[in-house]
């Protein structure tokens, strides 16, 4: 009976007998741990790498100054970091429409101009050491995608 009485009365003065203290503690250290691992899952594997930073901070230069006309039918609309190292120039045919353009010819014209751009142009040495993967996508004046131009570092270097 005094073990009863001893069990009631802690339960009365606290309002939990001992396996519920330990049950509620061991609840808050397991959501402790829980949310460790969460915020060290986020830290190391969704990491942004420093070179994922300096493709935004590219993007963004480049960017201040979008829209910009290339030439008399091109316009650099932006530009956009990627994920797996891929940097993205996206451009616009001003004067044609889709109805109107000869893809093939147009990528047949465009492909070996961009690709010794990509060789040669000092401003892209930083794209060449990081073994960018560079794109350039096109669209027509009215918006309407065309094509995609994608250059990996095998076919540059």
């Amino acid at each position: 009976m005094a073990d009863k009485t001893k069990k009631n009365l802690s339960k009365t003065m606290t309002g939990k007998t001992l396996p519920d203290k330990k049950k509620h503690i061991s609840t808050l250290i397991s959501a402790a741990v829980g949310l460790l691992v969460m915020v060290l899952i986020q830290q190391y594997v969704f990491k942004t790498s420093s070179y994922d930073k300096q493709l935004m901070q590219a993007a963004n230069e480049i960017n201040k100054s979008c829209p910009v006309m290339v030439d008399h039918e091109t316009r650099l609309d932006n530009a956009i970091a990627l994920p797996d190292n891929v940097f993205q120039y996206n451009y616009t045919l001003v004067n044609l429409e889709k109805k109107d353009i000869n893809i093939p010819e147009i990528k047949n014209y465009l492909k070996p101009k961009i690709l010794n751009t990509i060789k040669t142009n000092p401003d892209l040495k930083f794209f060449r050491d990081h073994k960018t993967t560079m794109s350039y996508s096109y669209n027509d004046k009215n918006g309407i995608y065309l094509f995609k131009l994608t250059f990996t570092a095998d076919q540059y270097k």
